[in-house]
């Protein structure tokens, strides 16, 4: 069996644990100490996360979307595949790291997606983007920690806690979504969201084929007439 081999480490502003970029063989993984986080193997519902967020844009000329969270770029380059070409792509990565990563060692496993020119990339964290933002975005995908639930970072409760689902609210055009990776359930989430004036749908999507790990999506529209 091939050992695995250390590429790099990285701080997490405020978090818990380092990052770890690993690798054994062609397969690549994020850990968060001993914690996985993310592997390149382990794609499916990162790339369900954009198609279902970004589902009403495809022929939308001139559409805005934020993304929080870069990981491995599989969010990303979904949702560049999604997007028409008059698409604006913002994505705040609080991991400066992550960054280089993803233009580097990474940067075969999302078609080099951060050099697209559609592609913005804010050094920020998401929530701080969020909360300057007023009727911005037609779609913003958050994939960070592991949902409602943090791991990495104490921080990531005030983004999805009633504030920060009110502060998204407001960063939403009418008739903009929401979407939410989690990797576990979350009964009361749901709730949330529909109690600050979003219409929610909940997608359970598998990391990898039919027979990976299930994880949680959910889908949150701005009413129009909000």
């Amino acid at each position: 069996m091939q050992p695995w081999i250390t590429i790099d480490t990285a701080s997490v502003p405020g978090g818990r644990e380092p990052l770890r970029l690993m690798q054994r063989g062609s397969d690549f993984y994020i850990n968060l100490g001993p914690e996985l986080l993310m592997g390149s193997r382990m794609r499916g519902s990162e790339e369900a996360l954009a198609r279902l967020g970004c589902a009403p844009l495809a022929e939308r000329a001139g559409s805005r979307i934020l993304i929080g969270g870069l990981g491995m770029g599989f969010t990303l380059r979904a949702a560049l595949d999604a997007l028409p070409e008059t698409a604006a792509v913002e994505v705040a990565e609080i991991v400066p790291a992550v960054v280089d990563w993803n233009r580097g060692p990474l940067a075969h496993l999302s078609g080099e997606a951060v050099s697209d020119p559609r592609v913005t990339v804010h050094l920020a964290d998401v929530a701080r983007v969020i909360g300057t933002a007023r009727n911005r975005y037609d779609a913003i995908l958050l994939d960070v920690d592991n949902g409602p639930a943090g791991l990495t970072r104490d921080g990531n409760d005030g983004l999805y806690g009633v504030a920060g689902l009110r502060a998204a609210w407001g960063a939403l055009a009418s008739g903009g979504r929401l979407a939410v990776w989690s990797a576990f359930p979350d009964r009361q989430f749901g709730g949330s969201l529909e109690r600050i004036g979003f219409t929610v749908e909940e997608h359970k999507v598998r990391a990898q084929g039919r027979k990976g790990t299930s994880h949680v999506i959910w889908v949150a529209e701005r009413s129009r007439r909000g």
